[in-house]
């Protein structure tokens, strides 16, 4: 018998793509070692959400009730997936 997977497959994208206002789950940092343990200390953890409230080149986002500001060299490397959308 077959089984179906019903969970509902959400986008899934950089944080710099991340509409502002929008809400996201961390499902990746895909960078070199050094970075994603650095995101992970600010953080940037696996099945983190964030809300990103503002910027372009530097992102502000809504982190476990603090708001962070990150480059977006850096946000280019954690990959979430969209929760809620955004303006």
């Amino acid at each position: 018998m077959m089984t179906v997977d019903l969970r509902q497959q959400r986008p899934r994208m950089p944080l710099t793509e991340l509409p502002v206002g929008a809400t996201g789950r961390v499902c990746a940092l895909d960078g070199e070692a050094g970075l994603c343990q650095r995101l992970r200390e600010m953080g940037f953890c696996e099945s983190a959400v964030i809300e990103k409230v503002s910027g372009v080149h530097t992102l502000l986002c809504q982190l476990c009730g603090t708001r962070i500001a990150l480059s977006d060299r850096a946000a280019k490397h954690v990959v979430v997936e969209l929760i809620r959308g955004g303006v």
